[in-house]
């Protein structure tokens, strides 16, 4: 059975878990023009949520998720990232074809790739996030 952390461990989970799901989303906004997109960011996020698990224990790992299931995390990303295809089909151009919208209040250039970044964070966040647990879960049940 796996203990909670210790005292290092419990301090740096608690210091590092912001920091880390901070630099996910920028690695997400940033990864369209330049290295990173919804992968990496994803897989970061979920590097989070895993040492908080480690520190934390599955329990306080739950809390802090609140009412979001792993599962729910990937259905979301799956769909965001068939709603992604649509806007092109709506203008009549080829399948995946990138459609680019500027938000003028804030300056914005949302997008169909940055949609689809988001579902593929959403997507392994949930996936890693899950299997971390299941397998925290099984190892908790053994005596």
């Amino acid at each position: 059975m796996v203990k909670s952390g210790t005292i290092i461990l419990n301090t740096a989970a608690r210091f590092l878990m912001p920091l880390q799901l901070m630099f996910s989303v920028f690695l997400l906004f940033r990864g369209h023009d330049e290295p990173g997109g919804g992968f990496i960011a994803g897989l970061v996020a979920a590097g989070a949520f895993t040492l908080y698990l480690l520190a934390f224990g599955v329990s306080a790992t739950k809390e802090v998720l609140r009412m979001v299931d792993p599962r729910d995390l990937i259905g979301v990303g799956l769909l965001l990232g068939i709603v992604s295809v649509v806007p092109a089909w709506f203008m009549g151009q080829p399948f995946l074809t990138a459609q680019w919208w500027t938000i003028p209040v804030i300056d914005f250039k949302a997008s169909t790739p940055l949609i689809f970044d988001i579902g593929v964070y959403l997507s392994v966040l949930g996936s890693v996030i899950g299997m971390v647990m299941a397998l925290m879960e099984v190892d908790k049940d053994e005596p």
